[in-house]
Parts: C-alpha cells; structure tokens; sequence
C-alpha cells in the first residue's frame, strides 16, 4: 500500500476506527498524490513569476489561449475562469460560497463541525465517489423499494454491494420508519451498512415531516447502538422544493456527528435546485468531530476524482459561482420555486378532484419534480405505451402498477389534459 493512503488509514483509526472500518478495499487504498504534476504545478503557480512551463494547458499574451467563436459567446467572463483546469476538489471560491449556503439552509448543524464541500460532476459522481470508498462486494446498500434506479448501477453492478429494500410508505401512508430500523438492523451481522435518504424522493416526490425525520434518525441511531457503522448518506438533488408541511432542510444536520459508528455524508449541487441540470455542477460534504478525520476523507475523495475525471468543469463551476453570489439570485430563485409549487398543487387539486377515481390511487407527494400514480385496473408498462404511440404523451413505468409523471416539465395551464389523456389512456387499456 502506498505511504500517503497508509498515513490516511492511521489517522482514521486513530480518530475514528468506526470510520476506517467503513472504507471499502478502495477506500482504503486510494489516496491524493503529494508528490507529481498537480502539487508541481500548484507550487510553481504560486512561485513561478517569469515562466511556468508545468501543467498542459496553452498561454497567449498572458491569457489562457481560446478561440474567438467561443470566447465572444462569454464575452463576460475572464479567460482564467473559463479555460484552466478546475483544482481536483474545485474551485475554492465555488466550495466557500456552497459550504456558507448549506450551512445557511442547515440550522439543525448549530455548531457541528463539517468539511468543505468538495465538486464532483453533479450528483451521480458524488454517489459514485461514496460507491468508491465505502462499498464493497456483499456490502449492504439501504434504500426504499421507490427509488432511483442509478442506486442499482452506482452501488450493486459497479461495486458488487447488495441492496436491500424496505418500503418507502408505512400502512398510514406515511414514511416507513420501522421499516428502515429492520432493514438497518438486519446488517448486524455484516457490521456494516450504507443507508442512501433520498428526500425529495424520486419517483414519487415525498419528504417526511419533521416527526418522521426524527424517526429516521433514531432509527439509525438504533442502528449504530446495535454495533453496526452506518454510512448515512442524504441524496439531496431536489433539496429546496418543499411545497407542504414536510421537512425544510437536510437529514444531514441531524445526522452530522450524532454517533461515532455514523459518517454523514452529503451529495448535494446545483444540477436541479438552480434549474442548470447540463452544467455538471454536484458536491460531497462530510461530517465529523474530528478535523483530521474531515481532512483524511477529503484527501481520500480527491484521489478518487484525480484516479477517475481529474478534475471537474471549470466552466460551468464559474457559472453557478457567478449565479450565487448576484444579488437578483434570491429573487430569481424564489420566482422558479413559486412556478414548481404552483404546479404541484394544481396536480394535487386534479387528483382530489374525484374524476379519475376509477382509474388509480396516488401516493403521496409534497415536494420535488415528481409524483407516481398506482394504476388499480392495469398494468403501467401498458398505460405508459398506449400514452405515448396513440398520443405522444410521454411517462415513465416503474413496476407492475407504478407510472411517473413530471409535473416539473408540464406548463400549469397543461397540466389537466395530462391528467386527462393519462386517464383516456388507462380507459382504452381496459377496452381493449
């Protein structure tokens, strides 16, 4: 094993040996080099005043070298913010502006000590990167039946984890607290579990509420009194988007340093709650008490991003730094926010409305992008074709009766022949 990720190893288990427990075979060998281009290059950036002739990117009269058909489209921005590489864990005015924005959003944090965030390529890289350090073959891997499916690939098919799931809804229809304690508690005997809260959820676009937030934890608590090291992970991607009485901030304050056998782990970012899903732009911010534990997982997360994309789009990372600190961005953001809630309660109001009563249920849904109607008549998979070749209605099939719908990309003034068609469809299903 190379010295530098050995002398990472030893500070976990000198700080936290639950943590160190957590790292996969990965996770313990991978390490952020010292010693090569990037640490040259950044040293003769800071001392190299006449020529510095060590990272590979071209120089023209003291400017990154670009062209002009791309340059006069981003005529705003100063070529160093634009054209360099981005540093491994992202530009650091970025990673200020998000960490004093997560912390802002964060009350329940109070005083807890977290890291600075780190830039990934949007969220699923982030996952990928949490994947990377702490799976392992056999390694379970905690998530509801209603998920992402990215969960399957990111977790079982690249690393060999098994998931295991539990219901996402309990009989009262709310979230299924005891569910997730026997899920969690049947990986005693591993020692060891990754626990993924993905809140908004996708698909169904459900955030508990505040008792039942306080469940999860204590569930998890349960969990790391029983012996068992918790990577307790909060896929925030539709963070922001709380339309009804539910939780208005992450899981993550409260979980940040609640146990030493629970590493909180947050993946977060721009893709969906600043509407810029192209740019790429995620972050991954841990939890602990410890400074050198913070200091040994980001050295650990850098060597994953160097090993993998190198470094992120420097672009894009000054576009979404640029955007958090105008002071239209507040407003801006708070105008798309009214849009999406608007949108919601209009399909909620559609859905109360008795007229499809015949044809499905809805699981319940306050926040997000989402909401899943339950066909009670037939089969999704037939609803979702008959949708999409006889009217050019397009819907997503999740399971024998589940269909998705995206309220997020449907104009309110649309949104009831939707609904309308949906149930047209589901009517010539059953006529056939």
């Amino acid at each position: 094993m190379h010295p530098l990720a050995q002398q990472l190893n030893e500070t976990l288990e000198r700080e936290n040996p639950h943590v160190s427990a957590m790292l996969s075979s990965l996770g313990k060998a991978i390490y952020f080099p010292k010693v090569g281009i990037l640490s040259q290059s950044a040293e003769a950036k800071a001392k190299a005043k006449k020529f510095n002739a060590t990272i590979g990117i071209a120089i023209e009269n003291g400017q990154p070298m670009h062209l002009d058909v791309i340059q006069n489209t981003l005529s705003e921005y100063d070529p160093k913010d634009l054209y360099e590489y981005a540093p491994p864990a992202g530009k650091p005015e970025l990673r200020a502006a998000w960490r004093s924005r997560l912390l802002k959003e964060t009350p329940s944090l109070g005083t807890k000590k977290i890291g600075n965030p780190i830039a990934t390529n949007a969220l699923t890289h982030g996952l990928s990167i949490v994947a990377d350090l702490f799976a392992d073959a056999g390694d379970a891997v905690i998530i509801p039946d209603k998920n992402w499916e990215n969960y399957e690939l990111t977790f079982g098919v690249r690393r060999g984890a098994v998931i295991v799931e539990y219901p996402l809804y309990n009989a009262d229809n709310r979230f299924n607290s005891a569910g997730l304690r026997d899920a969690l508690l049947s990986c005693k005997d591993k020692g060891k579990a990754i626990v993924v809260l993905n809140f908004p959820n996708n698909p169904t676009g459900y955030t508990p509420g505040p008792a039942e937030g306080d469940e999860i934890v204590a569930a998890i608590r349960d969990a790391a009194e029983a012996g068992i090291n918790v990577v307790a992970v909060t896929d925030d991607a539709y963070y922001g988007l709380f339309f009804e009485d539910s939780l208005h901030e992450s899981l993550f304050g409260k979980l940040a340093d609640m146990h030493p056998r629970v590493l909180a782990v947050k993946i977060d970012g721009a893709t969906k709650e600043e509407y810029v899903w192209g740019f790429r732009v995620g972050f991954i911010t841990y939890a602990s008490s410890s400074d050198d534990v913070l200091a040994a997982l980001e050295q650990k997360t850098m060597g994953i991003i160097r090993a993998t994309i190198s470094s992120g789009p420097h672009p894009s990372q000054t576009f979404v730094l640029r955007a958090l600190q105008s002071p239209d961005y507040e407003a801006q953001k708070a105008e798309k926010y009214n849009i999406m809630k608007r949108r919601a309660n209009r399909v909620k109001e559609l859905l109360d409305s008795g007229r499809y009563g015949d044809a499905w249920e809805y699981y319940p849904f306050n926040s997000g992008y989402f909401m899943c109607l339950k066909m009670t008549k037939t089969d999704a998979e037939s609803v979702r074709r008959r949708l999409l070749d006889a009217y050019g209605v397009g819907t997503i099939a999740l399971g024998p009766t589940d269909l998705r719908v995206a309220f997020s990309c449907i104009e309110e003034e649309n949104l009831e022949e939707l609904f309308d068609t949906i149930h047209r469809a589901v009517q010539d299903v059953l006529g056939q």
